[in-house]
């Protein structure tokens, strides 16, 4: 006996009640259960038909002897009914005050048939029928009085009913249990063709467990189970993007931190060249152009270390996302971003909007708008923010800057990880920051967009689903 958690009981268990096995299990109870109901109700109706018709024949053979004339034998008078009862147990029953005098007159051929109170009754006159099982000799006995004082009794033994119905008994199970057993059959292999692509489903977790190859599996039919294949391969691709995602965000970013790292060794090398002994010493100037290029590369590695730690954030999923005031986030990214602009001025008109979601990855995306618009803008000059419903079920929250703008040819790519426009790449930045906009704004089920601006500058928006406040 196993204990509870036993990994043998588990095992055990598993084999034992497999689906296949279940399914097979659940078929052959169904039709032993359907077999079952239908056995039960043929037998009692027939049964109950045959007994009825053992009633009704033989109370019409009572009527009839005793309507029938009578007979005069050497003895006495009796019912002709006794010369053509050969079948039955047949006699008349003259009355009595008790059944010990009570008298029985029987053809000689045949033997008495039982009687006792509720026959002599009916010679009496004190019941008109009688309509018995007499168990002690297993037959049914009728009586009905004939005149004078008397009654016809007639007996019929049931053992010709019960054969019949014992051998329809074992029909129905013979019937019933082969019955079962097809249904066992039919089971098995309706199960073991159902579960052929849960097999395939099986074999492939197992091939991705094993190689982690993620090749869809081929898919056949439009039932649940050809449903649950494509799911099954929609998951596999899914988690086949997430890896080609994170193999290229590796890619890019060993490619980006291969630059400032050789600069900082080479600042590093230089550094410790000069103090050694018996090296000639740098100049001032130089030593303090060292020193700021490499507190330069240092800021630089820190923003594009923050840069990937959010973007691998945002990739976590979240349980459950929360109420968003829009307006709010957009305030509160205009704070931060006030502190650091400068002489930078903003033209700033909002309007409430409420959706579901992540505050802080929303916060984040706005800032990371404000922070370009701001890096882009001459100094004195103005960022437009704007937020405002479409009235289409979205809200678009706007940034345009007072800078050179977007190139057409770089339109198109000013979203993706680690690109940067030729007029971008001599200023700071990660390369990170509108690619974690991008991507919060797809998470929460809008879109993003680069445009000019009217002004001439570059024109940033986010769109995004919610309703207004």
């Amino acid at each position: 006996m196993t204990e509870p958690g036993d990994p043998r009981g588990t095992r055990w268990g598993t084999r034992r009640f497999s689906l296949r096995g279940r399914v097979t299990l659940l078929a052959a109870a169904s039709v032993a259960g359907a077999v079952a109901l239908v056995s039960i109700g043929a037998y009692m109706v027939v049964r109950s038909n045959l007994y009825q018709q053992l009633d009704d024949g033989l109370m019409a053979r009572a009527q009839a002897a005793a309507d029938s004339p009578q007979v005069q034998t050497s003895l006495r008078q009796v019912p002709g009914a006794f010369l053509a009862s050969a079948d039955l147990q047949i006699g008349q029953l003259n009355a009595a005050p008790d059944v010990q005098h009570a008298v029985m007159t029987y053809p000689l051929s045949s033997s008495a048939p039982p009687f006792d109170q509720r026959e002599l009754n009916v010679a009496n006159g004190d019941s008109p029928e009688s309509l018995r099982t007499d168990f002690r000799t297993d037959s049914r006995v009728v009586a009905l009085p004939s005149g004078h004082g008397e009654a016809i009794v007639l007996a019929q033994s049931m053992g010709p009913t019960k054969r019949t119905l014992n051998e329809l008994a074992l029909v129905l199970f013979l019937i019933g249990g082969a019955g079962i057993l097809v249904a066992a059959a039919a089971g098995t292999a309706v199960a073991r063709t159902g579960l052929r692509p849960v097999d395939r489903l099986t074999s492939a977790a197992e091939r991705v467990a094993k190689t982690g190859d993620l090749r869809p599996i081929p898919v056949s039919g439009d039932d649940e189970l050809a449903r649950l294949t494509q799911t099954f391969n929609t998951m596999l691709g899914t988690v086949a993007d997430s890896q080609e995602r994170q193999r290229q965000l590796v890619a890019d970013a060993g490619h980006e931190l291969r630059t400032p790292l050789t600069s900082l060794r080479t600042n590093l090398e230089l550094l410790l060249a000069a103090s050694k002994p018996g090296a000639p010493p740098l100049p001032h100037e130089d030593r303090a152009d060292i020193v700021e290029d490499i507190s330069g590369q240092l800021d630089e590695l820190t923003q594009l270390i923050g840069d990937l730690v959010e973007l691998a954030r945002q990739d976590e999923p979240r349980e459950r996302f929360e109420r968003v005031e829009l307006l709010d986030v957009v305030e509160r990214a205009l704070d931060r971003a006030r502190r650091r602009a400068g002489e930078i001025n903003f033209d700033v008109s909002l309007q409430p909007w409420v959706l579901t979601g992540d505050n802080s990855s929303l916060e984040r995306a706005v800032l990371n708008l404000l922070d370009n618009a701001v890096k882009f803008s001459p100094p004195d000059s103005t960022v437009w923010v704007r937020l405002y419903p479409l009235g289409d079920g979205t809200a678009v929250v706007e940034v345009a800057d007072a800078g050179p703008g977007i190139a057409e040819e770089d339109l198109p790519k000013v979203f993706d990880r680690f690109y940067r426009s030729s007029e971008a790449r001599t200023l700071p930045g990660s390369g990170l920051g509108l690619a974690i906009v991008k991507h919060a704004a797809e998470r929460h089920g809008g879109a993003v967009y680069a445009s000019q601006a009217p002004e001439g500058g570059a024109l940033m928006t986010i769109r995004l689903p919610g309703a207004p406040g």
